[in-house]
């Protein structure tokens, strides 16, 4: 825990850029009945019969510094997929960094071996060596500001809607992300590391806590 407050009391520099990252999945539904459109005095109608389709899974970087965001859409959360996510991170959103520190949790795929999964030894090397992971703890995701990033995704964008398509799901994702980025919409973290030694003591050994 400590390690990725620690990072988050860097000072922040566009050459060592901090990143988060997360995942999620939402379920592709189709209407079996047109929506009745909404009217004067009358909401939107949906029937609550629905027809499921592929799943799309969703991986956010955040710059919760810069104020940045991109949401890459895939059909699936392989080691390959995580690989090529980062091998855009690293060589299309962020050329210009000398290394980039990336938050994310413990999922098998995180991790540099995904790289050499994915990518022949050279590849994966230079990548790797642009490439500084930071895991948070076993039951600390809400230590993972992209995790809050997500929640927001599905607030503003998602929410209850229902998109029959890949192509209709991913066109609003670019349509929100464009506009965050756009408005450079950051995190202010507050929760610092003396925080959590007072605030989460129980965590902690009990001779810290005898002092």
């Amino acid at each position: 825990m400590e390690e990725v407050l620690d990072v988050y009391q860097e000072e922040y520099d566009e050459k060592r850029p901090l990143i988060c990252m997360d995942e999620a999945s939402r379920q592709l539904l189709k209407d079996v009945s047109e929506p009745l459109p909404m009217k004067p005095g009358q909401p939107k109608r949906v029937d609550d019969k629905y027809e499921r389709r592929d799943v799309r899974s969703l991986i956010m970087f955040y710059d919760p510094l810069g104020g940045w965001r991109r949401v890459g859409c895939r059909d699936s959360r392989t080691r390959s997929d995580w690989a090529e996510e980062v091998q855009t991170l690293l060589e299309q959103d962020y050329p210009e960094a000398e290394l980039v520190t990336l938050v994310c949790d413990n999922l098998n795929t995180h991790d540099v071996a995904s790289l050499y999964h994915h990518f022949d030894s050279e590849t994966a090397g230079r990548l790797r060596r642009r490439l500084r992971l930071v895991h948070t703890p076993k039951n600390g995701s809400w230590l993972n500001m992209a995790e809050m990033e997500l929640s927001m995704l599905s607030r503003q964008c998602l929410g209850q809607r229902r998109f029959a398509t890949t192509e209709a799901m991913d066109r609003e994702i670019e349509a929100w992300q464009r506009q965050r980025n756009k408005q450079c919409r950051g995190t202010n973290w507050r929760f610092k590391t003396e925080d959590a030694r007072v605030k989460l003591a129980r965590l902690y050994p009990q001779h810290d806590i005898d002092r």
